[in-house]
Formats: structure tokens, C-alpha cells, sequence
């Protein structure tokens, strides 16, 4: 069934982005209804919204139908309402409770979730009046999503850019879904590491962190306290804590200190097993046909936290193998004292490093289930609720 969402333009210059989130959505498939201040009229024209939505645009509160009172009507059955981008006026006049025109009569005629992402001058931004509108509309239970800083339109620089879409898309799927991790702390480790060799070399893997990462989003989309240790990559996820970690001892060392208040252990990084004895002082230079480097053993976090498991705690760890990949699996899952282990094959089409999707095996310790290619993402929520049924019979 399609989701609907009501989405309200304001008088913000930033009002076009509204645009490239309208024609993202419809190409999901989305139902979207837009309502318009005035103001935002001025900034996008009617005309291109509807050209992407197929859909009327409605700015005046009298517009209505025969039949129909479209403030109360269009917002029946909606499952989100959001204000991409909510000016200092208009969030003026929601955190008041004021109707003077089509956008916010209808806010109040609705009861679905709410979202809202401001976008202005920094210093209307910064105001204490608009500081103190937005903390009231958090205290009603409108989720907010921040907008970021840097050069603005005006002129000026600081805090009061539209949000990026990728935030917007985050806050508008939490809205829209159950929260059955609130309360818990998930703890997602992401990533390669890097083991230094010299000052300029170093080892690592293919790992690009995207499985950790869509685990992460999944955990705070469900409602979960997230952090992530990661190892280098070119992901971000806002909303997270991000722990940055280079090798497998920082890794090691920022999981295991974190290891008292957490309820989850999601281990999707891809940890070097071993480093090089000793690192060199300068670069090494080609001296010879051959260069021999001794290695030494890295510290395992996944059996660390399995030998040190606490009751009600939950241990994920992931296995990427080239044969084998069941039993050796299994024999990680019994020999960590994991609850779970995802496998995959490097060579299984769609499960290798750098891909949006993956086509893993889900294993615990009386039960073997081979799942479906499908995102990342996808298998990050499958895996955390299968984490909440674990959890359940430890309890």
C-alpha cells in the first residue's frame, strides 16, 4: 500500500530543494499532497509541483471543494506531515497554534506524525524567539531536523541551511515507523582497518562500510541510541554517535570500552586479523628483489565480548568466506560465543564489498536461514529483529 504525505513549501530560498525531494519520493512511489504558504508560492511555482506530483496544490485555506473541507479532509489517513523548508514564520505560527492559511490549518486538523526542517537567515535562525518556537514544537512531539551550517544565501555564513536530503529521508522514515529498539543502545562497528607498515604504506581490505552503516541507519530508524566505530570510509550518518578508528586496536579499544551500556553488538567491520610486527620509522625503500614482514595476531573484539557477555546482552558477528561458508560460519559463532553470525560468500553475486545489496546466511545457535538477495539496509532491520527475539529468550 502506498504511504501518503502531506508536504507544506514555505517562503524559505531554499524552497526549490523542496522539488528534488517531490521528485525522489515519486519515484518511490509515495502519494504526495502539497500545501503551500503564499510566501512559498512565490518561491516555487505551483505549477511545477503538480507537473511532478500529478497532483493539485492547494495555498488558499477557502479553496475548497464541493463537499470538501480540504484542510480537515486532506489530512485524513496521511501517514507523515512535514514542512520541507518551515520558515521562521511559519514555525512561528505552529509553535502558537495559529490557522491563517491553508498550510497551518490544516497542521492542526492533523494527526499523523510531524516533521519539520527549518531553513533561514542564521541569525533569524539563532533568535532566541525562534529557538524557543522550535523547543516548543519538540516538547508537542514534532520532530525536528536540523539545518546545517556553512555559506547562505544572504551572504551570511552559519547555521541555517536546509538540511541535506539524505537527513531529511532518515527523520521522515523514523517518523514513519515503529520504534521497537527505543531504549536500547546498539553499538555498529563499520568499515576496513588500516594497519600501518611505514609512514606512507599501510594494510587494509575492500570494505567500504556501507553493510555497518545500513545496520546503523536501520537501528535508529527502529528507534535505538546508535554509535558507530568506524573504520576510514566516505559515509556519514547524521543523528549517530561516530567513533573514528583506524586500526584494529583503536577498534578494539573503543568497542570493549563501551561495552557496560550496551544492548546490542552488531560487528559488521572488516577487521585485519594481523599487523606488522613493527612499523618503520621512515618509508621503506626498494633495497632488494623480496621484503619480509613479520606479523603478530590484532586483538579479537568479537571473542573479547563473547567470553565477557553480559545477561540480556546480544552478539552479532558477520562472516565474509570464499569456501566453506556454513561451517566455518558455525564454527565462529560456537568458538566467539556469538548469538548470531551473517555469512556471505566474497564470490556470491550481489554480496561482495562495495555493493548496495547482499545475500547472506543467518545463523544462530539452533537455526540455519539463508535469505534472499536484498539491500543492505533490509538485512540490517531483518537482523536486528531477529537481535529483539534473541534478547527476548535471554530474558
Amino acid at each position: 500500500m502506498k504511504k501518503r504525505i502531506i508536504l507544506g513549501i514555505t517562503g524559505s530560498i531554499a524552497a526549490f530543494k523542496a522539488l528534488q525531494l517531490i521528485s525522489a519520493l515519486v519515484k518511490e512511489d509515495y502519494e504526495i499532497d502539497v500545501l503551500m504558504s503564499e510566501a512559498g508560492s512565490r518561491m516555487v511555482t505551483p505549477a511545477s509541483v503538480m507537473a511532478l506530483t500529478k497532483r493539485r496544490v492547494y495555498i488558499d485555506v477557502f479553496d475548497d471543494e464541493p463537499g470538501r473541507i480540504t484542510h480537515v479532509d486532506i489530512v485524513k489517513g496521511a501517514d507523515l506531515f512535514m514542512i520541507v523548508p518551515a520558515s521562521a514564520n511559519t514555525i512561528a505560527k505552529l509553535a502558537n497554534g495559529m490557522a491563517d492559511n491553508m498550510l497551518t490549518s490544516a497542521w492542526l486538523a492533523a494527526t499523523c506524525p510531524k516533521m519539520i526542517a527549518p531553513a533561514m537567515n542564521t541569525h533569524m535562525y539563532q533568535n532566541i524567539v525562534t529557538q524557543r518556537n522550535l523547543k516548543t514544537l519538540e516538547n508537542d512531539g514534532v520532530l525536528i531536523v536540523s539545518p546545517d551550517s556553512g555559506w547562505l544565501a544572504c551572504g551570511d555564513t552559519g547555521t541555517g541551511k536546509l538540511a541535506d536530503l539524505p537527513a531529511i529521508r532518515l527523520m521522515m522514515d523514523y517518523a514513519m515507523s515503529a520504534h521497537p529498539l527505543q531504549g536500547k543502545k546498539v553499538l555498529v562497528t563499520a568499515g576496513p582497518t588500516q594497519e600501518a607498515l611505514d609512514p606512507v604504506r599501510y594494510l587494509t581490505n575492500h570494505s567500504s562500510g556501507k553493510m555497518g552503516y545500513a545496520i546503523a541507519r536501520a537501528a535508529y530508524i527502529m528507534g535505538a541510541d546508535v554509535t558507530i566505530v568506524s573504520g576510514p570510509v566516505n559515509l556519514t550518518l547524521p543523528g549517530v554517535n561516530i567513533v573514528p578508528v583506524v586500526s584494529a586496536q583503536d577498534l578494539f579499544d573503543a568497542v570493549t570500552s563501551r561495552h557496560e551500556g550496551t544492548d546490542i553488538f552488531v560487528l559488521a567491520a572488516a577487521v585485519g586479523d594481523f599487523r606488522p610486527a613493527t612499523k618503520a620509522d621512515q618509508k621503506i625503500k626498494k633495497t632488494g628483489d623480496e621484503l619480509t614482514v613479520t606479523f603478530t595476531k590484532n586483538p579479537d573484539t568479537l571473542a573479547w565480548l563473547g567470553a565477557h557477555k553480559k545477561d540480556g546482552q546480544v552478539l552479532v558477528g558477520f562472516a565474509m568466506e570464499t569456501e566453506n561458508t556454513e561451517q566455518n560460519a558455525r564454527g565462529k559463532l560456537e568458538k566467539k560465543n556469538a548469538d548470531m553470525i551473517i555469512a556471505n560468500n566474497l564470490f556470491t553475486p550481489g554480496a561482495g564489498f562495495k555493493t548496495d545489496t547482499n545475500v547472506a546466511t543467518m545463523i544462530t545457535k539452533d537455526k540455519t536461514e539463508p535469505l534472499e538477495k536484498m539491500t543492505k539496509e533490509a538485512l540490517g532491520t531483518i537482523i536486528l529483529e531477529k537481535c529483539l527475539e534473541l534478547e527476548d529468550k535471554a530474558c
